[in-house]
């Protein structure tokens, strides 16, 4: 909105458009945390990783290819490392994390995907590009860290469960999502541009060995599991879960979009009780709650908004602040 419109209308004008935001963003954490549960099911019961990925990613490829024509499959000007950025989010990053769902239960992955990727974006902007981190970000982000050690550290102290592994898995998972955003940022790439270019490459890479798998399991009879996939991953978290995301973000802004984040992990641990039948244990839901608030004060939401160039906390309305 203009700078121009009086200050006194400003307010009414940005609040009336906020519900679809709020409802937008919840919906867009409940898919996050359908689709976690659903992997979860998927790799220990009946799809191999690859099967599910293929499915992950052959809807949105499908429904954004006319995106993808119009605008290139190697866009000009897209340097290389920041392309693999932005591919190392498609069939890399699913296959890692689908296979550390194997082995971690669903109330850790949670905490250890989604929660500490706010925590590998921040790392990777302060090591690689200087980015500054404010003190309550840094609180949050040691939250963080304290949750992953206390859901860790019960993996490692039974190894022969073998949940070690699947905690390593979905730590290199989010930091591959770490490097796609800063990729994201700098390629100068639409939204649908990114994903369908995402899309696109993943079935490309996962169709040698994944079209195989699918067409094995179809001939055994898994037909209901393999369509319930491809319309909870690829249209689902593919599609719809993108496209309400993006709504969000237009309509609260980045930082009130991100509020609702830390009910990620919690919806994730709940619905896995009824589903999965995995009922936490006390270190998992200490570190459930600790990386949950890490997350929350990690977003940024709690930190007042920056300061336009020239105006200080005198000056500013208040009437005005996001």
């Amino acid at each position: 909105m203009s700078d121009l419109v009086h200050p006194f209308t400003r307010p009414i004008a940005r609040n009336r458009g906020t519900l679809p935001g709020w409802l937008a963003a919840l919906a867009t954490v409940t898919i996050w945390a359908i689709w976690m549960i659903a992997t979860r099911h998927a790799v220990t019961h009946d799809l191999p990783p690859i099967a599910v990925g293929l499915l992950r990613f052959a809807v949105p490829a499908l429904m954004l290819a006319p995106v993808v024509w119009r605008r290139g499959l190697f866009p000009k000007g897209l340097r290389p490392l920041v392309g693999l950025g932005l591919l190392g989010s498609g069939a890399p990053f699913f296959l890692v994390v689908a296979s550390g769902m194997q082995f971690a239960p669903a109330a850790e992955i949670g905490p250890l995907l989604p929660g500490t990727m706010p925590l590998f974006v921040a790392l990777i902007g302060w090591l690689v590009f200087q980015e500054s981190i404010g003190r309550m970000r840094l609180v949050g982000f040691a939250l963080i860290l304290v949750g992953v050690v206390c859901i860790g550290g019960s993996g490692l102290l039974q190894p022969e469960a073998g949940a070690w592994r699947g905690h390593l898995l979905l730590l290199t998972g989010a930091c591959l999502w770490g490097i796609y955003t800063h990729a994201y940022r700098r390629s100068g790439l639409s939204a649908l541009h990114a994903a369908g270019l995402v899309g696109v490459w993943s079935v490309l890479l996962l169709m040698p060995v994944g079209v195989p798998k699918v067409a094995s399991l179809l001939a055994e009879g898994l037909a209901g599991p393999v369509v319930l996939q491809a319309l909870l991953q690829g249209f689902l978290a593919g599609v719809v879960g993108i496209v309400l995301y993006g709504l969000a973000i237009d309509r609260l802004g980045p930082s009130r979009a991100a509020a609702v984040s830390p009910l990620g992990p919690v919806l994730t641990a709940l619905i896995a009780i009824p589903v999965l039948g995995e009922i936490p244990d006390t270190p998992a839901l200490i570190g459930l709650v600790t990386a949950t608030a890490g997350v929350l004060l990690a977003s940024g939401i709690l930190s007042p908004p920056p300061l336009p160039a020239g105006e200080s906390k005198k000056t500013r309305d208040p009437r005005l602040t996001d």
